[in-house]
């Protein structure tokens, strides 16, 4: 199977822990892209919920598919969010924004009773930090804020080496809040709760990728079928 065909069977197994009348948070990236897609679906069949996206993409998606909208201030407690990740270890630590979406990503995560996070079975690791790192960053004083980073990885025993994500004609990747993000390279993260807490003190720090004690489940799909992890 292609791994397309994988990210849309995680997808559907996702679609099935939806029940009338929740209150979802709506990931970004092409495996939640799958899953929006199969909800329409639903939602057109009757099936009674209403979404908060994670990114201005999940949005314009949500609503051609017909999926009712709310947002966070008028709905503050959300039932279940449903996102892919980068990579994900046997705890359910995260690493998240490759697709740029980190910091909402984790806004509405946060606010969910439970989050379940859909991927292809390639995306489960030993060890977090193989895919880079996401940081993401206020643009003013970015050299200094790279600095200050830096200086963290470097007293965490990690690579310093920081590039800055570019999108079109090399210019910097903008997020949808209006920030720059930094990629770390870091190989291994031995002791990611600690570094979480030490990046996100940095000033000029927006967010970083690391999601952890966010997801409570966690649905990867393989070769030999779909295995679930934690509560679905």
């Amino acid at each position: 199977m292609s791994g397309d065909d994988l990210k849309r069977m995680a997808a559907a197994r996702a679609v099935e822990a939806v029940t009338d009348g929740m209150r979802l948070g709506l990931g970004t990236g092409s495996t939640a892209h799958h899953f929006v897609a199969l909800l329409g679906e639903k939602v057109r069949g009757g099936l009674k919920v209403t979404g908060v996206p994670t990114s201005e993409a999940t949005r314009a998606q949500a609503l051609a598919e017909g999926i009712p909208l709310t947002t966070l201030d008028e709905t503050p407690g959300l039932d279940l969010t449903v996102d892919g990740a980068d990579e994900l270890d046997a705890t359910l630590r995260l690493i998240k924004g490759g697709g740029g979406a980190l910091l909402r990503e984790k806004i509405v995560a946060a606010a969910s009773t439970r989050m379940i996070v859909i991927a292809d079975a390639s995306k489960k690791v030993e060890t977090l930090g193989r895919f880079a790192l996401p940081i993401e960053v206020n643009p003013f004083g970015l050299e200094a804020t790279r600095r200050a980073v830096a200086h963290v990885l470097e007293t965490h025993g990690l690579p310093t080496t920081l590039r800055l994500r570019t999108a079109a004609k090399d210019k910097a990747f903008v997020t949808d809040g209006g920030h720059f993000i930094l990629d770390a390279e870091l190989g291994a993260i031995d002791a990611p709760e600690a570094l979480a807490e030490a990046l996100v003190a940095v000033p000029g720090v927006v967010e970083h990728g690391l999601f952890i004690g966010l997801a409570t489940g966690a649905i990867l799909a393989g070769d030999d079928g779909v295995v679930e992890y934690g509560t679905i």
